[in-house]
């Protein structure tokens, strides 16, 4: 795919993220530091993406919703900081760089993703440019996305499921909570904020959750075969863990050939959009192929 347009819309975002955060500063410069740390870490940055792809999909201009795409990757940075503990998957480290607790301890790595999830509401409420009904809406779909009906949900499910091997419908239940309730929200959201018709909003919406489970799938697939370099933390985690994956339940060929349909599913669920989808499509092909 061309990624041109998606390098430029990380360009954008991050730009963005450094601007928020410098915009009110934290009480305490340690705290802003922690915060700093891992927003700035850089990544793929494909929630925010999400969001302006999917109001580009459906007519509108995807880069005026950029404070609700900024919104998004706060949310997500916090659920990763959380993730890396030493109560939850103690990981040390993220992305190439030690995870937030090993350089600011657990602490202060507990806070800075507490108030990167709260911040996070303020910077979407600045959003320009949206009826407040719609903001409103909007502001829901991710409230419930970020909670107990979704990632922290799907989290406590992730920590249970420990040592255990469960159905995969379980684990289906699992990542929709842990990982695609948040791709589910922002494409979404960025539906809502487009306008989308309701028939838009249901096509998004089935795209958005065969995106999520490729998504894992191939995470699961990468944690078996994937380069340490190229994905920024070691790899064979899940096993080290004794954690349920697409592939410890099926095998690397039947994960890679799940993984593989359910692309397909996601591109078909846009059938009845135009070339406003076409990144999205592009997307979610190159999703399967990635490297990290």
């Amino acid at each position: 795919m061309d990624k041109s347009q998606w390098q430029e819309r990380i360009q954008l975002i991050e730009k963005a993220l450094v601007q928020e955060l410098k915009r009110k500063p934290a009480l305490e410069p340690k705290l802003q530091e922690a915060m700093e740390y891992s927003l700035t870490a850089g990544g793929k940055r494909l929630r925010p993406i999400l969001v302006m792809a999917a109001a580009d999909a459906v007519g509108a201009k995807g880069t005026d919703f950029v404070q609700v795409a900024c919104g998004i990757e706060m949310i997500h940075t916090y659920s990763l900081i959380h993730d890396d503990l030493p109560a939850m998957d103690n990981d040390d480290y993220r992305r190439g760089k030690l995870t937030n607790h090993k350089v600011f301890g657990e602490a202060m790595a507990i806070l800075a993703g507490d108030a990167l999830l709260t911040q996070a509401f303020e910077v979407m409420g600045r959003q320009q440019g949206v009826e407040p009904q719609v903001l409103l809406r909007v502001m829901q779909e991710m409230s419930i996305a970020a909670g107990p009906d979704g990632m922290v949900g799907g989290q406590v499910i992730d920590m249970l499921s420990e040592d255990k091997r469960i159905s995969m419908e379980e684990l289906r239940k699992l990542h929709m909570g842990k990982t695609g309730a948040l791709f589910r929200a922002a494409l979404r959201c960025g539906a809502i904020l487009g306008g989308a018709t309701e028939k838009q909003l249901a096509d998004l919406t089935e795209y958005a959750e065969c995106f999520g489970l490729a998504f894992q799938i191939t995470d699961d697939i990468l944690d078996v075969i994937g380069d340490e370099a190229e994905i920024g933390k070691p790899v064979g985690s899940d096993e080290r863990n004794n954690k349920s994956t697409y592939v410890t339940l099926t095998s690397l060929e039947e994960a890679q050939a799940l993984a593989a349909k359910t692309v397909d599913r996601a591109v078909n669920a846009l059938s009845d959009m135009g070339e406003e989808a076409k990144f999205l499509r592009e997307l979610v092909q190159y999703l399967i192929n990635r490297k990290k």
